[in-house]
């Protein structure tokens, strides 16, 4: 968009110094008059493009307002989205530990049942 603006005040200032300087050539006055007008075109242009400057610029700062603020959207999202993931991990993360916990406490009855197998098949032989 900045190179379309300044494209833009280029053209302008070109053209209007073209159109100043050919309105000056055709005109028969003095060469103080001359130098007047050309004075007073020029602080014209230069106010036009002073104009056209900050109306560019306005434009730029309320499109960049925007921007931050819908970035500012986005991060509050994402932050919220990160909460909710960091509960469901917690949560998964405790159901996997109480059924490692359990599965643990069911293997050792296991493993001492056999043990205990083993024992009486060895006691009875």
């Amino acid at each position: 968009m900045s190179n379309r603006v300044d494209d833009f005040i280029k053209g302008l200032l070109v053209g209007g110094l073209i159109g100043t300087a050919i309105g000056i050539l055709y005109a028969p006055k003095s060469g103080k008059e001359t130098r007047e007008d050309i004075s007073r075109k020029a602080e014209e242009l230069m106010e036009k493009a002073k104009e056209e400057y900050e109306h560019a610029l306005e434009k730029s700062k309320k499109a960049y307002d925007a921007a931050v603020s819908r970035l500012k959207q986005l991060e509050s999202s994402a932050k919220e989205k990160v909460g909710e993931m960091e509960e469901k991990v917690e949560g998964l993360a405790e159901r996997g530990k109480d059924t490692l916990l359990d599965t643990k406490g069911r293997l050792k009855k296991a493993i001492d049942a056999g043990v205990e197998a083993f024992k009486e098949e060895k006691e009875k032989a």
